[in-house]
């Protein structure tokens, strides 16, 4: 060890060699009374300061396995020296006669054999101070500098001789060390070592870069507990807590970003991740095709790419994420440039791709002079690009590194995934959206006995519907039904009910006999599919003997027929809540019983309810998510809240609408709510017209001049000749094929419907006549001359029924 960088304590030098022996004379009170030449050379004191004083104050400690013989053998003794130094000697002790006080004793000392311990230990602490990487620091206490090693003198760039003797904050003004020096006082005061103080400093050494050490500080003390000062040893840490810092962002990321299936969201998360390690700003670029939740082409984006600015971040601004400026966030071909391998590269921002980038970053307070590393990641997910990211240092930060473009890809890959889901996701809430759509209703022809008005309130599930249907005799059926089931799956599986409903109500079936219907269709087609028993395994389709289980099992749907000439309801349901009346009073009510079991359940037959409504009623039918508010436990039940709300919500059906769905739908609703409002209305009697007929063929023509005379009643003679024809044909068809009694009814509504009834249930059937034929050519000019015709049964018949459209209709 160089002496020099080293405080002096005394050491073997001043020690007397081993055979020389000091000589001390003790009384029998154990002052010392004679102090030989050598005893001064070894202990350091001069015979003045030592006579008189107790040879106790010299004697440090006794070796623990040596004991005074009575033979006056050697032992060892540790004895302290002038300078505080100690030293090991052999000691031995024999009487002296000295005068007449008494005997005394005669103690002779000699220093200790070295036995390599010394040796040992010096050799460890020089070579502590010469090879040890670790830097070490030796303070006094008063925390100046006594010395530290080269490893410690290469990291702070300062040298031992201007550093010696001074405190570290008179060493390094303005450098960082306040917070250490306050440890080493604490150290000091307390004795307890500080492990792993963690600095971060601009070391002389490299005073551009922020460098990371781990400090540990220890008091130094002797063995009687004297203080003696410091030792500090420190780590630079840098690459470690660099290291940490990108494990660190590996973890948010992978709590924030994606955390939504939404894409611009997405991107904001990876810039708030970004930002400040590993980079100093970040910008996220998106195709166009993303945002919009196309589908994309494999490998590297075409010439025609625009990429639109998704979101951008950087340590000196806020988060900014909307979507698109009308101009590509970066120019075409530097975009094309940087996506033609769709890896990440480090990109000089000094050569052309480098400027372009830099020049479409767009951040405020930077130019792209300031800009020194420059990192490009592609957002690539299952081969396809969806767009750019950049990452950008400037000003003392460090350079990028390779550590650091690894950590960049890394994030790139997982945004690119979750861009992906959420470009999947948009895809399929367009579709989604799209099929909804198509499930409202398409409102009623105007003139109707109905006001219609409905709501939906979208959660993604897709399943819930409600109609409104025009039928034969200016009657109305309006439906609602749920299907089962999230998503684009439900709501096809929606859309093939809602079809099938207004297929099966072209047949003018009552309410029971419509879901019965379509209850066999669901099972047929169920089992069509091979969704066959309740583990969903394919099966034969001969199998009838097992319940069918498609896509359409468990949907529910309500069917409910209005007649504003009779004002009577007809309402069947499987599975799907009883509607809700208001009356003209205010009281409401909820028709029916249980709803019973859903299509394709078993159960009993659907029972259907019939009732009379006085006009300006209100029929309110809904799905199961308009209520799912009562599902929280401070509300109350979700029935109760809803009658509430329709006993004292007057107004239109628009209004109605949405104030059910704003009071009873939650902010984030958990599932899909429909809702639709009827106002009824009876149709005026002088719009109606019916004619009891007997069973005569020649009544036929009296049928004929009936009909005219209404139509120029009602100032519709323009409408006459066609309808006479009409009439002529289903009344001599309900005379010579059916049964009495026979009806003839005209209603004026939106269209004009001629009605003829008769006890049989045969139904016509058009053909088409050969040349010869006589006959059979009546129904083929009536479906000529009409809209549309077709049949209803009755209890006691039928009902064949024709539609014009004329402009003399009703208001």
């Amino acid at each position: 060890m160089r002496a020099s960088h080293v405080t002096g304590r005394g050491g073997p030098a001043h020690v007397p060699l081993a055979r020389e022996r000091a000589h001390v004379l003790v009384d029998q009170q154990g002052l010392v009374t004679g102090w030989s030449p050598a005893a001064e050379r070894l202990l350091g004191y001069p015979k003045d300061e030592v006579l008189g004083r107790s040879a106790v104050d010299l004697l440090v400690g006794m070796a623990a396995a040596e004991r005074p013989s009575a033979r006056g053998e050697d032992f060892a003794v540790v004895l302290r020296r002038r300078d505080g130094g100690l030293v090991r000697c052999r000691l031995a002790v024999r009487p002296e006669r000295v005068g007449d006080a008494g005997t005394g004793w005669e103690v002779m000392l000699a220093p200790a054999e070295p036995d390599g311990t010394e040796e040992r230990e010096r050799a460890l602490l020089e070579t502590l101070f010469t090879l040890n990487p670790t830097g070490l620091y030796l303070l006094d206490p008063q925390l100046r500098l006594v010395r530290f090693n080269p490893a410690a003198k290469g990291m702070q760039g300062t040298s031992v001789e201007e550093a010696v003797g001074r405190r570290p904050t008179e060493v390094w003004p303005g450098f960082a060390v306040e917070m250490v020096e306050r440890v080493m006082e604490q150290v000091l005061a307390t004795g307890q070592p500080a492990i792993g103080v963690e600095k971060r400093v601009r070391p002389p050494g490299d005073p551009r870069h922020e460098h990371v050490y781990s400090a540990s500080v220890f008091r130094l003390e002797d063995a009687q507990g004297r203080i003696l000062g410091l030792a500090d040893a420190t780590v630079d840490v840098t690459d470690r807590h660099l290291a940490h810092e990108r494990l660190s962002v590996l973890a948010r990321a992978s709590t924030r970003i994606g955390s939504t299936l939404d894409a611009l969201d997405t991107a904001r998360g990876l810039v708030e991740v970004s930002v400040p390690v590993p980079a100093d700003s970040v910008a996220v670029d998106v195709l166009e095709a993303v945002l919009a939740g196309e589908d994309l082409d494999a490998g590297p984006v075409g010439h025609d790419a625009v990429l639109r600015r998704a979101a951008s971040r950087s340590r000196d601004d806020e988060s900014r994420g909307t979507a698109a400026d009308d101009d590509a966030a970066v120019p075409g071909a530097a975009a094309i440039e940087a996506l033609a391998d769709l890896e990440p590269r480090l990109v000089d921002p000094l050569s052309s791709l480098g400027r372009h980038i830099v020049q479409g970053l767009r951040t405020p307070g930077r130019t792209g002079e300031e800009v020194h590393s420059l990192i490009v990641a592609p957002l690539v997910a299952h081969d396809r690009a969806l767009g750019l990211v950049t990452f950008c240092r400037w000003g003392e930060r460090r350079p990028f590194e390779r550590d650091d473009l690894t950590l960049a890809a890394q994030l790139a890959r997982r945004a690119a995934e979750c861009l992906d889901n959420a470009r999947r996701h948009l895809r399929e809430h367009n579709s989604l959206v799209a099929l909804q759509h198509i499930l409202r209703p398409g409102g009623l022809p105007p003139q109707q006995a109905l006001e219609v008005a409905h709501a939906y309130v979208s959660a993604g599930s897709g399943g819930d519907w409600v109609d409104a249907i025009p039928l034969s005799g200016a009657r109305v059926a309006l439906v609602a039904g749920r299907a089962p089931g999230r998503g684009i799956e439900s709501a096809a599986t929606a859309g093939r009910l809602r079809a099938a409903v207004h297929t099966l109500s072209d047949l003018d079936l009552e309410p029971d006999e419509l879901l019965a219907r379509l209850d066999d269709m669901v099972r047929r087609t169920g089992r069509a599919n091979g969704f066959t028993g309740s583990d969903d395994q394919p099966s034969s389709v001969q199998d009838t003997e097992t319940s069918a289980h498609g896509p359409e099992c468990g949907a529910t749907c309500l069917y409910l027929i209005y007649d504003p000439v009779s004002r009577r309801c007809s309402v069947s349901t499987a599975g799907h809540p009883w509607p809700v009346v208001v009356r003209p009073d205010g009281t409401v009510g909820t028709v029916g019983g249980p709803a019973g079991d859903a299509l394709c359940c078993p159960g009993s037959p659907f029972g259907k309810e019939d009732f009379e409504l006085p006009e300006n009623s209100m029929l309110v039918l809904y799905t199961p998510g308009l209520l799912q508010r009562a599902q929280q436990p401070d509300d109350p039940g979700g029935q109760e809240r809803l009658t509430a709300l329709l006993a004292r919500s007057p107004g239109s059906v628009q209004a109605i609408c949405r104030t059910l769905t704003d009071a009873l739908v939650p902010a984030r609703p958990h599932d899909d709510a429909a809702v639709l409002v009827a106002r009824t209305h009876a149709l005026d009697p002088a719009h109606v017209a019916s004619w009891d007929l007997p069973s005569d063929p020649a009544t036929v023509s009296t049928a004929r001049s009936l009909a005219t005379r209404q139509l120029t009643t009602w100032d519709m003679s323009d409408a006459a000749f066609t309808t006479e024809l009409i009439v002529s044909e289903l009344v001599t068809n309900a005379i010579r094929h059916g049964k009495p009694p026979v009806t003839l009814r005209l209603v004026r509504s939106h269209v004009l419907t001629c009605e003829v009834s008769d006890g049989s249930s045969t139904s016509p059937r058009l053909r088409h006549a050969r040349t010869t034929d006589e006959g059979g050519r009546g129904l083929l000019l009536v479906a000529r001359c009409s809209d549309r015709w077709g049949t209803r049964y009755t209890d006691d018949g039928k009902i064949v029924w024709v539609e014009q459209n004329t402009d003399s209709t009703a208001t």
